[in-house]
């Protein structure tokens, strides 16, 4: 088996595992409890790894530091994104946006220019996007405020997508890098989420500390396999094979969250995967 389709392979199951936590914050009712309880959840299982892996070389510290404090913004925008829209809307244009976004920052920063096929790539994302965000006719209400919470978490996927894509490139050990950014990117949001809902967030962890362990083990996973994947494959490629998590989000609000989910929606997000695999072919 070429290590390309292995990478593929390993890609399309970090979508799976990416839209499945987002499934169990969405389908929570105290969502801030629930993405800091996922996310301190894998930062302990991380730091648990520290002492079994070598630590990154220091020029690519500073990319697990603004990795974090992007990490922050992207939190924010997706709890908006989730407290005024459905999982199957804004997870497709938030996700699918991404790799659009990617694809545009690397070529100048990572020097890697699109071909004419992964231009048409670009385009069927874009039309995907603009028909979920206008499947009601100008975006407006609860509605308009998912999608330009979705939109904004878009740019902070893409900021961190390449932030990280070039920090583990710098690191000189993948499984290092990966490591003390998992371990590390928690504390904020746990120091942000203990001033505020500390009671709240306690009673989440005795409640829930069973989905919130199962979600922190695909949060890790996911993005751990994405991370890994950017260390050899191209930024855009990756992020774009990896968003075609948008299906399973997609697929999953309808099963489990009861969310209607129409031939437009479909459409959409066939649109959205086909363009990233486009992307990533091409």
């Amino acid at each position: 088996m070429s290590l390309h389709l292995v990478v593929a392979l390993l890609m399309l199951l970090a979508a799976a595992m990416h839209a499945g936590w987002n499934l169990f914050v969405k389908g929570n009712g105290d969502r801030l409890s629930a993405i800091t309880a996922v996310m301190s959840g894998g930062a302990v299982l991380s730091a648990l790894a520290l002492p079994f892996v070598d630590p990154p070389a220091r020029a690519s510290w500073i990319f697990i530091l603004l990795s974090i404090l992007v990490h922050l913004g992207y939190y924010a925008g997706l709890l908006g994104a989730y407290r005024h829209g459905d999982l199957s809307h804004a997870y497709p244009i938030a996700r699918g946006s991404a790799p659009l976004l990617v694809a545009i920052v690397a070529a100048p920063l990572a020097g890697e220019w699109l071909s004419p096929l992964q231009c048409v790539g670009v385009a069927l994302i874009s039309l995907g996007i603009v028909s979920l965000a206008f499947e009601h006719g100008w975006p407006k209400g609860d509605h308009g405020r998912s999608v330009l919470y979705a939109l904004a978490t878009a740019v902070f996927i893409m900021g961190y997508s390449v932030i990280d894509g070039m920090g583990v490139r710098r690191s000189g050990n993948a499984l290092g890098y990966i490591a003390w950014l998992f371990a590390l990117e928690a504390i904020p949001l746990l120091l942000i989420t203990l001033a505020i809902r500390r009671h709240a967030f306690f009673r989440h962890i005795g409640a829930h500390w069973k989905t919130a362990g199962a979600g922190a083990l695909l949060s890790c996973g996911a993005y751990g396999l994405a991370i890994w994947g950017m260390s050899i494959g191209t930024l855009a490629g990756i992020v774009g094979l990896r968003e075609t998590s948008v299906l399973f989000g997609a697929a999953f609000g309808a099963m489990f969250l009861g969310e209607r989910f129409g031939w437009k929606r479909a459409a959409a997000a066939v649109a959205v995967v086909v363009g990233n695999l486009v992307l990533q072919f091409g």
